[in-house]
Order: C-alpha cells, then structure tokens, then sequence
C-alpha cells in the first residue's frame, strides 16, 4: 500500500509489502515523487487519481510503476479517499503476475487432490497437443527447424530433413550455421556473427532474407529464403524457429525470364539501330537505286550480278570513285537470298583506327573511356544479310589481321567481353585502289586480299561507256526537276553532244553534280552546264560549220570517231522516246534521212530505247 499526496505529487507513506514489490527501501520509497515511479505515464496517472477523487474509490491495469532496477510492472492499482484526508489516496498494489502463478499453482493443487486419473487425463491432453504439433511440423511444405540461444538445434521437420539431405536424428544437437549455413553462395566463410539466423536471438528481432544458401548433406548447394522468429520465455531470448523454403526453381525461371529481357532488349536495340541505319542510307542515297544503262559494259556486269548473286561468295568491286560500286554491291544483295535481312554498309576510309574494333565487333559496357552501355558493331547487325565494306584499302595493315579473323571463322568477341559470337554475313567489298599493287607495296595483306577477291567485279569508268550518258543525264535531270518543281526542264541534242564529249573524270556522281547545278542555273527551262570543254572538242553548240578547221585542234581517231557517232545517235533516241520517223524522231533531231539513221543505227547494233533502269 502507498498513500499519495496528488496536490504536493508526493509519496508519504508505505508498507513494507510495497517497499519489496517496487524493488526500494522503505525510507527512500517514503517522500519520492508519485510521477517519479510513473515517468512516461503522467496523463495516466491524473486521470486515476481524479477519477479516484471523483468517485471515492477506481482502479487501473493501465499504471506501470517503474521498478528499482529499472523495468516496469505489470500491476492492478486500487485507490480510495482516506477517511479525514480528503486530499490523500490510499492505492493498493497488486502483483497481477504473482496473482496468475497463485492461480496456476491452485489449479495445479486441485488436479494433484484430483488423484491418478486426473494426471492420466491431462497427460493425454497434453500428448494430443504434442501430437497435433507434430502432424502440422509434418504437413507444413516449408522447411522448418529451430535453435536454442547457443545456436545448437532443437527440432527439425520432415520437410526440412528432405531438402538438406539429413536426418533429424543427425542434426538435433549440433551447430546448424556451421553444419548448412557455413558458407556463401560464392564459397567463402560465413561468420557466425553476420548470420541473420542468430542475430534473431540476440537483438530479438525478425530477420527476413531473400536468397542465401544453404547447403546439402552432400555439398550441393540448395537457394532458400527465409524467416528467423526469436522465441521469448517473461522477456527472456531462448532461442528462433526457422521457417524456410527451397527457390532454386524459382531462381532458375527468374534467370531464365532474365536472358530473354535481355535478348529481347539486345533484339530491340539492334532493330533500332538497323531502322536507323537504314534511315541514314535512305537520306545519303534514297534518289538512285538501280543501274541505268545498255552500253556492253553494263550489259557485262548485270550478267555478272546475276551469276554471283544467288552465292554466297565474296564479291571485290574495284573501279573509280563514282563508277556506282555501292550500287552493284545492293544489287547484289537485292538479288540474293539475304535480301530480307539489312544491308550495312561500312565506310573503312571514315573510321578512326582506335574506334575500328568497335565499330566493327562492338563493346560491352564500360570496355573503354565513353563505353556507357552495350553497343552492337557492324558485323553483329549485319547477321543473316550483307556487310558492304566501301573504301576496303584503307583499312590500317595492323588491323587487317582482326577482319580477316572474323571472315575465316565466322566468329568474334566484343571489346571488353569474352563471350564468342557466331555470325553468318555475306561480304561484298570495294575500292578504287589497285590492291595486287597495294599487296607489292606491304600497304595490303595478301592473305586478305584473296580472301576478298573471290569473284571480282569492274565498275566501268563512265568515259567508257558514253552511249549511257543520255539516259543517265536524263534520269537525274527527272529526280532533279521534281525536286525543284520545275517540269519544264529538259535536255537538247546540244546538251546531250556537250555532256558525251566530256570525259568524266568524277565519273557518274559528277555528272548528277553537273546535271543539278545545270537545273539551278536554268533559264526559261533551258539547261546552263558549267562544264569544261574536253581538248580538243568542237564549238559548244550544234556542229562545227563544214569546212572549218580549229587550229591546234588533234584529230579524232576512228574509234573516238564512231564512239562519238554512236553517243549521239543514242542520246538522239534517248530524247525520241526510241522513234526514228516523223516529226520529233531521232532522224530530225540528228538531220539526217530516216533510213540513214536505221542504217547507222544497224551498224552500231543500237536497238532503239533498249534497257533503262532506276539509277545510275
């Protein structure tokens, strides 16, 4: 019993049973403060001794008196108003865990005074607890096992005697983390200190994890998660129970759904880089996508083409720069069975030579300085079709070697990986260099050079072929004059005799030069060409005036004679629509008699419009 002065907060009295219970020495316990007992319970402890004041008598559960030693108790308070003292409050304490251990221990009493079959009666109760217990340990699909504060096991269920390999018998009693937990999934020691497990135990709180091992009777390891449960007894930490489940399976399917996001996501960046590829060669070269002519040279490379094109062979096209060599190399993929897949074209003249294995093979993420994310190189993105090489000789020798690599073994590593990708391309490759020349000089691996030059392919110079000229001309005049909107625009017989005498040392990317600085320059639809007279060439305009002599002019041979004719007649049916007779016809533009014409025409084994195309 206490007697509490509210008004002064105030203890001023107590007996010795309340001395014992608080854990104080009667005189020190005799004029503490009453909210000194009570610390984090102020509002708790007005509201009873008001209520106590109000009523002349209430009790509480709610009040925790802190004991000496620091923990608080579990106790009923019981409060009246003392007689004559009105503003004193006589409170009983009453031990509420002393009062459930009395009543334990009389229910206790009254089942010994029950004699034998009162014992036998709740030992039955107590095996069918122990039994129940057990059936749900041995139905529960998750393993579970426990541990006493020594980290020594207690019990362990069928489930988890399946799982790790061991029998309960040979695990109760020993040291469970150094028995299936002792290592990490990479093999290294696993401190009994850092084991979630037992921390349970000593900070008392629960440790859930995700993914650890644990490992099998017969080393093999098994990827669990888990939940380690502290058990308490009156506020002591005895032990855990550990409740865990088997995720290998699980883990498996994750890491399988993994690689295919990533393959999904290498799919969607190489699409997305082939899309833009392809929009860039759209933009570079979208206006001329054929090979325009009927000269015997192009007749020649068509046929060859066709023959190489339906192979997978490798292709070397040489010639001049803007002989069209890009344009045979789609050619050919267009007519190949890798059609459906990309054509990547590879500029060898624009790559920097540090940048060079990337480009072509690609790099994983952070291989180099700037390496932010995966990159897909050239070769990779050109998988299933062609890989197009412009420029071939100018690659650096010392890195030949790695090009040639990849084209005998159809296989490479990104910069920076080691994993080993296969990859089925057909090469198709070009240069204006002379490479058998290059090959003498050192400047080109002759072992690459072979293995390029497996079916070889001569872009004619368009000086040798002048009878195309007309129909080239007027192709990029139509690209031209519907670029500019302007439908008047068109070609003369002067134009087209100006246009065949000269010798084209840019070949046909001059002459789409020529013709559209001609339309820009135009006046009243008429063409203006800022092009240089070939030497000695006649007058600009019409024919020379017979009789007229140029001096210090070269004679014409008879092939550069009939060459010439021949250029003319063409370009002169090019502009007819292929008509000889009537007004308008190749015979008029040329001023010569119809049959004449059809004679000459025979003789140079033209056949009127004969073959156009959609380039150049």
């Amino acid at each position: 019993m206490l007697v509490l002065d509210p008004v002064a907060d105030e203890i001023r009295d107590a007996n010795p049973a309340a001395a014992r219970l608080l854990g104080y020495d009667p005189d020190v316990l005799r004029g503490m403060r009453v909210t000194g007992l009570h610390p984090d319970q102020v509002p708790t402890l007005i509201v009873f001794t008001q209520a106590v004041q109000a009523r002349g008598r209430d009790w509480t559960h709610a009040l925790s008196p802190r004991h000496a030693e620091g923990h608080g108790l579990h106790v009923e308070y019981s409060g009246t108003i003392l007689p004559g003292e009105p503003a004193l409050l006589l409170v009983s304490l009453f031990d509420l865990d002393e009062r459930r251990r009395r009543l334990v221990d009389t229910e206790a009493d009254a089942h010994m005074r029950a004699g034998l079959s009162e014992w036998q009666r709740m030992e039955r109760i107590f095996r069918d607890i122990e039994r129940e217990n057990q059936l749900i340990l041995r139905a529960a699909g998750e393993g579970i096992y426990g541990v006493n504060a020594e980290g020594i096991t207690t019990f362990i269920n069928p489930a988890a005697e399946r799982m790790l390999g061991w029998d309960a018998a040979d695990l109760v009693g020993r040291d469970m983390h150094a028995t299936v937990h002792h290592s990490h999934p990479d093999g290294c020691h696993y401190p009994h200190q850092d084991c979630p497990i037992y921390a349970a135990f000593r900070d008392g709180a629960v440790h859930q994890v995700d993914t650890e091992v644990f490992w099998r009777r017969d080393g093999a390891p098994i990827f669990v998660e888990y939940t380690s449960t502290p058990i308490r007894d009156r506020g002591r930490l005895l032990g855990a129970v550990i409740v865990f489940r088997d995720i290998s399976q699980r883990r498996e399917a994750d890491e399988r759904l993994r690689q295919a996001l990533a393959e999904v996501d290498s799919l969607r960046q190489r699409l997305e880089l082939e899309n833009a590829y392809l929009r860039e060669e759209i933009r570079e070269g979208g206006h001329h996508q054929g090979i325009i002519g009927r000269s015997p040279a192009i007749e020649a490379t068509l046929r060859q083409i066709d023959l190489v094109a339906g192979t997978d062979a490798t292709v070397l096209v040489t010639g001049e720069s803007g002989t069209g060599k890009e344009l045979i190399a789609r050619a050919i993929h267009e007519a190949s069975r890798r059609r459906d897949r990309p054509l990547i074209r590879v500029n060898c003249a624009a790559i920097p030579r540090e940048l060079f294995e990337s480009e072509f093979f690609g790099h994983a993420k952070g291989a180099f300085t700037g390496a932010l994310r995966d990159r897909v190189g050239r070769f990779e993105l050109a998988d299933g079709g062609t890989l197009f090489l412009d420029e071939v000789g100018e690659i650096p020798i010392d890195l030949q070697g790695k090009l040639l690599r990849v084209l005998q073994e159809r296989q490479f590593e990104r910069v920076g990986e080691e994993r080993t990708r296969l990859v089925d391309v057909r090469l198709v490759a070009a240069t204006n260099r002379d490479l058998k020349a290059e090959v003498k000089r050192g400047r080109f691996r002759e072992d690459l050079y072979f293995r390029l030059n497996v079916f070889p392919i001569a872009a004619v110079p368009l000086r040798e072929r002048p009878e195309d000229i007309p129909l080239i001309a007027q192709h990029f005049l139509k690209g031209v004059a519907r670029r500019l909107a302007m439908p008047d625009l068109r070609l003369t017989e002067g134009d087209v005799r100006r246009l065949a005498r000269y010798d084209w040392p840019g070949n046909v990317r001059e002459l789409e030069n020529i013709v559209e600085r001609a339309a820009i320059l135009a006046v009243r639809g008429r063409l203006r060409f800022d092009l240089p007279e070939a030497e000695g060439s006649g007058p600009v305009e019409g024919r020379r005036p017979q009789g007229e002599v140029v001096t210090g002019a070269t004679p014409a041979t008879e092939a550069e004679r009939r060459a010439r004719d021949r250029a003319d007649i063409s370009a002169a049916l090019v502009l007819s629509k292929g008509r000889v007779f009537g007004a308008g016809g190749a015979a008029e533009l040329l001023g010569v008699k119809p049959t004449t014409l059809a004679s000459r025409i025979k003789v140079h084994g033209l056949t009127g419009v004969g073959r156009s195309g959609g380039g150049a």
